[in-house]
């Protein structure tokens, strides 16, 4: 009988081993199961205006902003001067006017207006502001990513373009000396001396720069500061708007076809390229009329068309100045695209940080 009690008791016991084993595989395959079966959480493509770290993001983003001016504007100087140019009176090509300036005037005259220039930092700021307020008021609506991104590109020209014109017309003005340099007689020529500064003189930067300012407004008062506000709106608020949805776009589609294991950050930065390129070429003579505007300060957008055509004819329109434009669209772009969204990803909430992919 005792014997009978002991085999019972421990039929009982190793009966319930047997189900507590039982059940804690069980718990531990439907653990397995759920962690198999649920979704990993949704990877952020885009980084909103409300998920960032704005005293992150500002110094952060005009830093960057001013690394880049800096590093491309010879490319800016070389194509605002061969579109200001008669045909190839001066340069045959981007390398020919980089080696030709530097030649003539070293380093500084790859960096003439320089510091004129630089005060596009600033509206730089109110432009990524306008871009991204706009596109977080639209994210209210139902409208998709390229749509909201064309809107807030626009506005964000229209804000950024009011803001440094002036700036803008100064800087060329001091851009296109650099075509009187090294030659006879040129500093005669109104087209690219058109303040007929005396360019004998010994200047400093900052006393020509006054220089310019004084005899734009001598000449055409306060409205000569804004001379060519209405072809750089013509020129720079299509191509902003198309630049951005553009980018939205070609981001998209490489999305869809790159392995998972290509940097995000590489894919934005290649279509905010292709998206460079694609503006550029839609734009270019807009470009080309808005410099001659506040270079020459003479007649109306539809008088700089007409001498265009005369002078370089269909072809000439199109690609004038051209070939700058691309390379510094190209290098502006993929390096604007590089800043702008690592700094997005440094000043990103901690919340979505592990939600952004590199």
């Amino acid at each position: 009988m005792l014997l009978s009690f002991w085999s019972n008791n421990n039929s009982e016991v190793e009966d319930k081993d047997r189900n507590t084993g039982d059940s804690e595989c069980e718990r531990e395959a439907a653990k397995m199961a759920t962690m198999v079966e649920s979704p990993p959480p949704h990877l952020i493509t885009t980084i909103e205006w409300s998920m960032m770290d704005k005293s992150k993001f500002f110094p952060l983003y005009t830093l960057s902003s001013f690394t880049v001016r800096c590093a491309l504007y010879p490319l800016t100087l070389v194509k605002t001067q061969i579109q200001v140019q008669r045909k190839k009176e001066a340069y045959s090509g981007v390398l020919d006017a980089i080696s030709k300036i530097y030649k003539n005037e070293g380093v500084s005259g790859l960096y003439r207006g320089f510091w004129l220039s630089s005060f596009q930092i600033i509206s730089g700021v109110f432009y990524i502001t306008t871009y991204e307020g706009v596109r977080h008021e639209l994210g209210k609506y139902d409208l998709n990513s390229k749509t909201k991104s064309f809107i807030g590109g626009g506005c964000a020209s229209l804000v950024g373009q009011t803001i440094i014109v002036p700036f803008d017309v100064l800087s060329q003005h001091l851009m296109v000396l650099g075509l009187v340099k090294g030659r006879a007689g040129a500093s005669k020529n109104p087209k690219i001396n058109p303040l007929q500064l005396d360019l004998e003189r010994r200047w400093t930067k900052a006393a020509l720069a006054r220089e310019v300012a004084l005899r734009v407004y001598r000449r055409r008062g306060i409205g000569g500061y804004y001379r060519g506000y209405a072809a750089s709106l013509a020129a720079y608020v299509p191509n902003s708007a198309l630049w951005w949805a553009l980018y939205q776009a070609y981001q998209d589609e490489l999305l869809k076809i790159s392995p998972v294991w290509v940097s995000h950050l590489l894919i934005q930065c290649v279509a905010g390229t292709m998206g460079g390129f694609t503006t550029t070429i839609l734009t270019n003579p807009l470009d080309i009329v808005r410099a001659r505007l506040q270079v020459e300060g003479v007649s109306t957008m539809r008088q700089v068309f007409r001498d265009l055509w005369q002078e370089e004819g269909l072809l000439g329109l199109y690609v004038k100045g051209l070939s700058a434009r691309l390379v510094q669209s190209a290098c502006f772009s993929f390096s604007i695209i590089l800043g702008y969204e690592s700094i997005k990803r440094v000043a990103v909430s901690d919340e979505y940080r592990a939600r952004v992919r590199w």
